[in-house]
């Protein structure tokens, strides 16, 4: 019993709803502000590209005693530009800790100098050997850069048009939207906290719109079973069939989340805290963020848009029309029920004491009036006895009880008459000519 009584078995029975589809200008707000603050960050501070797409140098060498704020200090002053960026590194091999530092592009000299400088500063071991250099070139950071961005545009084109055959375009529109809103939040969100942007980031990318693809669905494949015979029954507009299929899986929409978001959780923080900067924690830093991102927006974004479609669709909007103007009958009815059930105890409440002092008067008049009716109907039916029927006539059946068993109070009694009754005549009389 109490398995079928849990909030997810009530969600699912339309006991307990969420109204999200008729609160969809709400969700409109919330993503339109969030989606405003990721372009204005994009637009002020862009994306930190790594090396990988912008091509540069990377130098690496172990220093246990130097901060970040030293070491990029140490760069610009020995020619390595200003946008050098120093990040530590913590193996989980049990090695030591070392340093990675980006730069721009640098000339051989330029990277021999940085070379020499950083290894008697710092007291690298192993001298000028401990200090690797590599380098990428801006054409392969580039070549990286397009083929990520077709890798983008593919998925979401063979994306469009699996939901376009498997669905309708309206629900292919919908989780476009919804995948887009993701892409920009996710963005905006690299550019707010200056993450940097690696070629893991860029396949995390790709697996969180799987991901937010996945939970659309699921939920767009309920929508389409609760709202098939909608204009047929015309029960319910498509809006609230669209926001019971949501109420139905949305349990299972959080667990997944939850889920997927622990061991995520887990690898961002191991990759941030213990080993510092590196593939993982790219990889697992876009992850977090694009399944907020993809949670909310397959709740909150894409059915409400799709319900948007669909309703402007006329049939969609006149079946909307005419269960809302149902609605609005039915609670007009329980209004004036209620106005009524007002009024009567308002009067009971004020009529009390008028009423306990007629209702002895008025009884005592109702008794009076019958008592004198039945005595007077006694005497007419005994006249019309004695003068009709002889004594050794039989009594018609239902006579002897009402002259036996004394009359209600009332109007006076018709006598019962037998079928045929109407052309017998009185025994003892004769004919008249």
């Amino acid at each position: 019993m109490a398995r079928h009584n849990n909030f997810a078995s009530r969600l699912y029975r339309g006991e307990v709803s969420f109204d999200f589809v008729g609160r969809q200008k709400l969700w409109y707000m919330i993503s339109g502000a969030i989606l405003a603050v990721s372009v204005l960050a994009l637009i002020i501070f862009g994306l930190n590209f790594s090396i990988d797409f912008k091509g540069g140098s990377q130098f690496q060498f172990t220093a246990p005693r130097a901060t970040a704020t030293q070491i990029e200090s140490v760069f610009k002053a020995d020619g390595g530009g200003a946008d050098a960026n120093a990040q530590e590194v913590k193996p989980i091999n049990g090695k030591a800790p070392f340093w990675q530092v980006q730069t721009g592009q640098l000339s051989a000299a330029q990277q021999n100098k940085l070379q020499a400088g950083v290894a008697s500063k710092f007291s690298v071991p192993g001298g000028e050997n401990g200090v690797s250099i590599s380098t990428v070139s801006a054409s392969w950071g580039s070549q990286i850069s397009q083929k990520a961005a077709e890798a983008l545009l593919a998925f979401l084109i063979v994306i469009v048009i699996y939901l376009s055959v498997a669905f309708e375009w309206r629900m292919a529109a919908a989780a476009f939207v919804a995948l887009v809103h993701d892409i920009v939040i996710t963005v905006g969100v690299y550019a707010l906290a200056h993450f940097e942007v690696s070629p893991a980031t860029v396949i995390g990318l790709l697996t969180i719109l799987g991901y937010s693809l996945y939970d659309t669905v699921v939920v767009f494949d309920k929508v389409r079973e609760n709202t098939a015979p909608i204009l047929g029954t015309r029960k319910y507009s498509y809006s609230e069939a669209a926001n019971l299929a949501l109420n139905q899986t949305l349990v299972r929409s959080i667990n997944t989340s939850l889920i997927a978001l622990l061991p995520v959780a887990a690898i961002l923080i191991v990759g941030t805290l213990l080993l510092g900067n590196g593939e993982l924690k790219d990889l697992s830093l876009v992850l977090f963020v694009g399944m907020l991102s993809g949670t909310y927006s397959s709740i909150c974004i894409a059915t409400p848009v799709l319900a948007d479609l669909k309703e402007r669709d006329p049939q969609y909007k006149q079946l909307a029309r005419q269960v809302a103007q149902r609605a609005a009958g039915g609670r007009a009815a329980a209004r004036k029920a209620r106005q009524a059930a007002v009024a009567g105890a308002a009067t009971g409440s004020n009529g009390t004491g008028a009423s306990a002092v007629a209702l002895p008067a008025e009884a005592a008049d109702g008794a009076t009036e019958p008592a004198d009716t039945p005595s007077a109907d006694a005497d007419s039916a005994d006249t019309v006895t004695a003068g009709q029927l002889p004594a050794a006539q039989p009594a018609v059946p239902g006579q002897a009880a009402r002259s036996g068993t004394p009359r209600q109070p009332g109007q006076r009694q018709q006598p019962t008459r037998r079928p045929g009754s109407s052309n017998r005549r009185p025994s003892g009389k004769k004919k008249r000519r």
